[in-house]
């Protein structure tokens, strides 16, 4: 696999996946005060369901989509500190933008923690509005949506 191609992950990448999530949003633990979503997740699964998606050899990137009847909800996005500002992450992005339009859904879903304060710089440069501020239970989330028309 190219450094560039994005691929869907298979069995064999559930430890990866779960290393760079682990690395991507460990750092914020301590500041929102509770495991961030994410690591918790059962990665075998989600990649069992065709979900995860990754880039790099070893991967460095990955994204977690799921697909609903009027939008592709982006349920995670991690790229491992060692490759953070190198594109990897706009190359995520852009792809998660073309799997929604391949697949026919005219907007892309994500939240974000609150105190994750770096996404809320991140996201609107790449076209997503926020729509909401809800707290769910010990999670203080910002929604965001991309119209692709």
């Amino acid at each position: 696999m190219g450094d560039d191609e994005i691929r869907a992950a298979v069995a064999a990448d559930v430890p990866a996946v779960k290393a760079v999530t682990d690395a991507a949003y460990h750092h914020y633990i301590e500041r929102i005060g509770v495991v961030p979503q994410p690591m918790e997740r059962d990665h075998a699964a989600c990649v069992a369901a065709g979900q995860v998606f990754v880039t790099g050899d070893p991967v460095v990137g990955l994204v977690v989509v799921e697909v609903y009847d009027d939008h592709l909800y982006l349920d995670n996005i991690a790229v491992h500190p060692d490759a953070q500002g190198t594109g990897v992450g706009r190359r995520l992005l852009h792809f998660v933008d073309a799997r929604a339009r391949a697949l026919g859904l005219p907007e892309v879903r994500l939240y974000t923690n609150a105190m994750m304060w770096e996404n809320q710089k991140i996201y609107p440069k790449y076209g997503y509005e926020l729509v909401e501020r809800r707290v769910d239970g010990p999670y203080d989330r910002l929604h965001y949506r991309k119209r692709l028309d």
